[in-house]
């Protein structure tokens, strides 16, 4: 068996080759069409499996003429993505990506989260859009393994190759600990996912900065995403204990953030006298936490809209790999970093 290259996927051709068989047998034997010899088509069934060779399905279906259909997978588990959040991140971004994708005449699939240690689901898509997809991602894995133009909401870590929407997660990080420095933290502890996403490699990296310019030993807290609420919770009571002197927390997810609350009520820290607390997504959990957590509107349906957009152009040129950048994110400040309740309202 001769080795191909590990930079390409094996294609009906290879597969021919080391049948000894044309093209043509190779697709009749796979489709079930025309006749093959059962020893010939065991012989290709057994190369299709050494060679680890996959159908491009979306040719397939564009030369029978059928309808094009994308994805939308989320790439958060479920411990972030479940609970309040099932009506948040991912559905903002899944109403206007439909919407979109219909206007192009595309049908959209919507994945729901999946626990990580699951095998991929078994899609018959022309391309996808992943959100916020972490190194070694098993979902990327398999669409790029399979061929399909995909397009990540958030950059894939150390792949600068695939096409992405940024969510400009720097920039957000910075915007948030500077609030939390102007409401008068002075001691900030931030809380980030354990898995290699580029929101947490972006965020750990402007917290160092902060801590530099502010002459701040770290307070860094990487946490399974999975424990959702409760990995916040535990990692927040313990903090709160061992480093009496923090006044400040950004906690990243929305998840570990609520977690975090309810830490501080069990060690009698008022938020936000004692503690003020922030977070990243301007989700139902930071809107119904109590007190509600000062956040940041990513602009989620500009996110989705230029995601569909993107993944048009790849469909078209599958070659070409594009970076889109939506407007700045902008601060939502709330109760739990000192903003008091609107004495016009109500």
């Amino acid at each position: 068996m001769n080795n191909l290259s590990k930079k390409r996927n094996p294609t009906i051709v290879d597969v021919a080759r080391e049948a000894g068989v044309a093209p043509s047998t190779v697709s009749h034997a796979l489709n079930n069409k025309g006749y093959v010899e059962a020893r010939t088509k065991e012989k290709i069934l057994k190369v299709v499996k050494e060679l680890g060779y996959r159908p491009n399905q979306r040719a397939r279906r564009l030369r029978m003429g059928g309808a094009k259909t994308i994805a939308l997978i989320s790439a958060m588990p479920l411990g972030v993505s479940g609970g309040a959040s099932k009506l948040g991140f991912l559905m903002e971004i899944a109403a206007v990506a439909a919407e979109e994708a219909m206007k192009k005449g595309l049908a959209l699939i919507l994945v729901p989260p999946q626990p990580l240690d699951s095998e991929p689901p078994i899609l018959e898509v022309d391309g996808a859009i992943v959100v916020e997809p972490m190194a070694d991602d098993p979902h990327m894995q398999w669409l790029t393994d399979s061929n399909l133009p995909v397009v990540c909401l958030g950059r894939w870590p150390g792949r600068d190759d695939e096409s992405c929407v940024d969510l400009l997660s720097g920039y957000t990080a910075e915007l948030l600990l500077e609030h939390l420095k102007a409401a008068g933290a002075r001691n900030i502890a931030v809380m980030v996912g354990a898995r290699e996403r580029t929101s947490y490699v972006e965020t750990e990296a402007a917290y160092r900065e902060f801590c530099r310019r502010e002459s701040q030993t770290p307070l860094l807290f990487r946490l399974d995403e999975e424990a959702g609420e409760m990995a916040g919770q535990l990692c927040a009571a313990k903090l709160f204990q061992d480093n009496p002197e923090v006044d400040g927390l950004l906690a990243l997810v929305d998840a570990f953030a609520v977690g975090a609350v309810k830490a501080a009520e069990g060690c009698n820290l008022k938020i936000p006298e004692d503690l003020k607390i922030a977070t990243r997504y301007d989700g139902l959990r930071a809107k119904l936490c109590r007190p509600p957590l000062t956040a940041v509107d990513l602009h989620l349906q500009e996110v989705a809209a230029l995601g569909v957009e993107l993944l048009v152009r790849r469909l078209e040129r599958p070659e070409q790999a594009l970076l889109l950048r939506p407007q700045n994110p902008t601060l939502v400040v709330r109760e739990s970093t000192g903003r008091g309740p609107d004495p016009t309202s109500g």
